[in-house]
């Protein structure tokens, strides 16, 4: 079994936390960045409902496609999965998941707390 996380990057310089990843710290310019594990909780920053969609995602709507804000600070672009869309509302508390389908990595997602 694979192990699912999503890691981000914190400059040692600035101590800035960095997403997406990159080698180099977009605030000071520094290349001393350690990657570490998100903590996997968030609050959603905004959000739409996607009502249409075509080819694969044609059958998948209603989905939620949103910002989160991590604990750590980051704003990440993910979705919102297991609600109901008319109940996700900005700053939701949510939670890290993956989806991981059998033949490819696992995708971040994240899930109202309970």
């Amino acid at each position: 079994m694979r192990e699912e996380q999503l890691l981000l990057s914190r400059c040692e310089s600035c101590a800035t936390v960095i997403w997406y990843p990159r080698p180099f710290c977009p605030r000071c310019g520094g290349r001393d960045v350690m990657r570490f594990p998100a903590s996997g909780e968030a609050t959603v920053y905004t959000y739409t409902v996607v009502r249409k969609a075509r080819g694969e995602y044609r059958d998948r709507t209603p989905y939620v496609v949103a910002y989160v804000e991590l604990a750590e600070g980051p704003r990440v672009l993910t979705n919102i999965i297991d609600c109901d869309p008319a109940e996700v509302h900005i700053g939701q508390p949510v939670t890290l998941t993956f989806d991981t389908p059998s033949d490819g990595p696992g995708l971040y997602r994240f899930r109202p707390s309970t």
